[in-house]
């Protein structure tokens, strides 16, 4: 057997880097039973290693295309067609050419042949590549065919592939390309096949495309193409287009493109028959290869042959449901916190530990098992009222499963509760005691102060499998701040008093959304101060040119300390300091324990800081509250005055008064309790890197970082035993790298189904685009479509674009003059501190960052919830 050329059944599972993905999964389909697919042989990477080795030409220009970055199109451009030109012009390897002549002779020379690219980035199950590199077909002639490997070889080096490599981080000196010949079946039709449905993502539904002649039509996008639907071996639906035209092999050689008979046309592509025989051989691939496959294939003398599969690289994966086999539905927790970012293991398994609700992880998120709750009507319409008020796209979405009445079972009590009048539980006993005690508020907040002292006091003596023991106890002293009954009571009673204002405003006076404003500039809310304390670190720096000067060249996290060496650096120095103190536990995507944190990376803050000084006058914090406090109170004096105007005015009025003194105490107290997790996380995260640095000192992890890729579990066993398989590292960094690639759904079935909620409003103009009103007002404005914190670039003014906000983005907010995100609720971070700043804000927005484009002029309509692009 020749290292530079391999039949297909000579192949085996561990050759990818001699025959590429796509020639790996034609041997592995070349072995199973009673699938046809067409004989052929496979030039290895050996072959086109020797044909650029010893080319200097080739390694020297190899060696710039490292240099340059995505952004560098034209020189990118400029060295790849140099390269292609190169490999063109070479000299096939004559022992190459010697095994392709010998492997032909044996298939036989006057066959017509495909010529196809097999890369050895490309098919695999992270990353498919798909189109990048060439392949041609109905080749015939031994000239031919070596004159169309090294075509092959250069499109290794089309400026297409070389860009999709620098976006999915592989080197071009380490990817190479082996070169498939595969016998041509010049067939009736072709097609593609998904054994899980590319639209929803359902597994249980398989998807045909199919058109007749050559697939290049397809794919191509010359022809439309019959869609089929299969589901449980039955056909679900049939889609035929009008087929005008299809590519077709010649007899000499290469392809045409033909007129079909207008007869033809509409004619169903496959018969009903075949359908179900392809979805057999189907499901057939993808039980061998265990994934969801995207199959080519071709009908050619009534028999399919199978081309290509590969695994389906977008698909999100399904939760984990346990044993049972029933049907469940599970909701995103991510669209719930405000970060739809993969968590690392240990992130997720302290959040795991945190919370009592029924989690479940696929694609490095949580998502909550809903399904006993959409089984009762009571549990139902609670839980449709609580998720309708947090993300309506999430209540639109369950209500869709819940409405084809055969998916989801009843429990017993739904039968027996079926005439009754069901009702929500009353509120527990504690929260009319609450609302009439305001001090509840700063009772909690001293209390979750002190146990967070407590807690860094005590952790401080504790290491080894002591510490772990240590947190696993301190947790449950989270949880109960998390879940304390009064916590509970306070953030309810605030939620129900805006509930209260907004729907008796509109109601009694025609005013819409008023308790928007009446929540600006509300005591202790611990998010939006922290904004305000931001500007007030701006103050002390502004009038040192020396400092801001300084600040502009940071590069390393150690700047604070050199920042004495300036006039007013020391000032400087501690109002920074003091920030990190109360703070620097925070960073984007905290619920993440393992993400870096302000106190870890405080240049983070510089940009920000600068942006502050920059486009604020001083004293811009105490501006900013006083302002908002005062459009609060004119707003409480001007609803009472005309409450008192209408009849039962007066009680009217004092019913209302009671209401927005609840949302004036406690509705800045929902932040506090997320605030004290994250600093007992940060809390927990410097013990355990301490323990880390033990761990790497001993040579059991080769970074402290590494730890993040164990759950809770396995850093405890690795702790008393000092011992870790080191492939279970690499093997967590590589899905989380694939994890991140993947856009988590709002809400997806155990069938892997990815249901979409809808908007239903008539009330919005015809080009908006639609979202969920969180904060009132009309505001236009350059829109800044801003992915990462430390990315923005705001000015003044500007409306922020991003897909979700969490606390650390508050930072930005006091900038800004209106919110726009893809992920949120009424309550989510964004909406709460858009509605105190007084920012007209509009969140989950589907694709917001991708519809609206970096410098558009927007309006935002917080009040109705649309974006109209100007």
């Amino acid at each position: 057997m020749s290292s530079l050329v391999l039949g297909f059944q000579e192949m085996g599972k561990t050759q990818l880097m001699l025959v590429g993905g796509k020639g790996l999964n034609l041997g592995e389909l070349s072995k199973i039973e009673g699938i046809q697919v067409p004989e052929g042989f496979c030039v290895t990477t050996v072959g086109f290693q020797k044909a650029i080795e010893q080319n200097e030409t080739v390694q020297a220009l190899l060696d710039q295309l490292t240099m340059l970055k995505v952004e560098d199109r034209d020189q990118i451009g400029e060295i790849s067609g140099k390269i292609r030109q190169v490999i063109m012009e070479a000299a096939i390897p004559s022992d190459v050419a010697k095994a392709v002549t010998h492997y032909l002779s044996q298939l036989g020379d006057e066959h017509a042949y495909a010529v196809r690219s097999s890369a050895t980035a490309e098919d695999l199950p992270h990353a498919s590549f798909a189109g990048q590199h060439d392949t041609y077909l109905n080749i015939i002639g031994k000239k031919a065919i070596l004159q169309h490997i090294r075509k092959c070889w250069a499109s290794l080096f089309t400026d297409r592939a070389v860009i999709y490599r620098m976006q999915n981080g592989f080197e071009h000196s380490k990817v190479s390309l082996a070169v498939i010949i595969q016998r041509m079946v010049l067939p009736q039709a072709s097609g593609i096949l998904f054994t899980a449905d590319p639209i929803s993502s359902n597994r249980k539904l398989l998807s045909i495309d199919a058109s007749f002649g050559l697939g290049e039509a397809l794919v191509s996008g010359l022809v439309s193409a019959d869609c089929y639907k299969v589901r449980d071996g039955e056909i679900a639906d049939k889609m035929i287009a009008a087929k005008k035209m299809a590519i077709y092999g010649r007899k000499e050689g290469g392809t045409e493109t033909r007129q079909i008979d207008p007869v033809q046309q509409k004619t169903q592509t496959l018969t009903d028959q075949q359908i179900l025989q392809l979805a057999r051989i189907g499901r057939q691939i993808e039980a061998y290869f265990g994934f969801p496959q995207d199959i080519e294939w071709c009908l050619g003398d009534d028999t399919f042959y199978i081309v290509q599969s590969r695994p389906i690289t977008t698909l999100f994966p399904i939760p984990e449901a346990g044993e049972t086999q029933e049907n469940h539905v599970y909701v995103s927790v991510g669209h719930q916190q405000m970060m739809t970012d993969p968590m690392k293991p240990l992130g997720l398994s302290f959040y795991l530990l945190t919370t009592p609700a029924p989690m479940r992880k696929a694609g490095g998120r949580l998502f909550v098992d809903v399904t006993p709750n959409l089984s009762s009507p009571v549990s139902r319409e609670m839980v449709l009222n609580i998720l309708g008020k947090s993300d309506p796209l999430i209540k639109d979405a369950l209500t869709t499963i819940i409405e084809r009445g055969d998916f989801i079972k009843s429990s017993p009590s739904e039968e027996q509760s079926k005439g009754k009048n069901n009702k929500a539980a009353p509120p527990l006993g504690i929260q009319s005691q609450i609302e009439s005690d305001p001090a509840i508020v700063a009772d909690l907040i001293k209390s979750g102060q002190t146990s967070i002292e407590e807690l860094k006091h005590n952790i401080q003596t504790k290491s080894g499998p002591d510490l772990v023991d240590f947190i696993l106890e301190d947790i449950q002293q989270l949880k109960k701040i998390l879940f304390n009954p009064q916590s509970s009571a306070v953030i309810m009673a605030a939620m129900g008093a805006s509930a209260w204002i907004n729907e008796k405003m509109a109601e009694w006076l025609g005013e819409k959304n008023a308790a928007d404003t009446l929540s600006q500039s509300v005591a202790n809310n611990i998010t939006s101060e922290m904004g305000l304390s931001l500007l007030d670190v701006a103050d002390v720096i502004r009038p040192y040119p020396e400092v801001i000067d300084y600040l502009h060249h940071v590069k390393d996290d150690n700047f604070v300390d050199d920042l004495v060496k300036f006039d007013g650096g020391r000032e400087a120095k501690e109002a920074i300091l003091a920030f990190l103190w109360k703070y620097g536990m925070r960073c984007s995507g905290e619920i993440d324990l393992t993400k870096t944190r302000w106190s870890e990376k405080p240049t983070t803050l510089v940009p920000i800081i600068l942006r502050n000084i920059k486009n604020l006058e001083p004293n811009a914090s105490k501006q900013k509250f006083e302002q908002g406090l005062q459009e609060a109170l004119q707003k409480e004096k001007e609803l009472l005055a005309r409450l008192k105007q209408l009849p039962d005015g007066e009680q009217k009025a004092k019913e209302t008064k009671e209401r927005i003194d609840l949302i004036r105490n406690f509705s800045g107290y929902r932040e506090y309790p997320k605030y004290f997790m994250v600093n007992r996380y940060f809390v927990y995260k410097q013990a355990l890197l301490k323990e880390a640095e033990s761990l790497l000192q001993a040579g059991v992890i080769h970074e402290k970082e590494d730890i993040y890729y164990l759950t809770f579990e396995e850093l405890d066993e690795v702790v008393r035993t000092n011992k870790l398989d080191g492939q279970i590292i690499s093997k967590r960094k590589d899905e989380y790298k694939l994890y991140e690639k993947l856009t988590p759904p709002r809400v997806i079935t155990s069938d892997g189904e990815i249901i979409a909620g809808e908007y239903k409003r008539e009330n919005i103009p015809t080009e908006a685009i639609a979202g969920l009103p969180v904060s009132s007002g009309v505001i236009e404005g350059r829109a800044r479509v801003i992915l990462n914190m430390e990315d923005a670039d705001l000015e003044n003014g500007d409306i922020l674009v991003t897909t979700f906000t969490d606390p650390s983005w508050t930072a930005l907010f006091v900038s800004i003059k209106g919110l726009v995100t893809e992920v949120g609720g009424l309550m989510t971070h964004g909406a709460v501190i858009a509605r105190e700043y007084g920012l007209p804000a509009v969140v989950g927005v589907e694709n917001a960052t991708k519809l609206i484009k970096d410098g558009q002029r927007i309006r935002v309509n917080g009040t109705e919830g649309y974006i109209e692009i100007l």
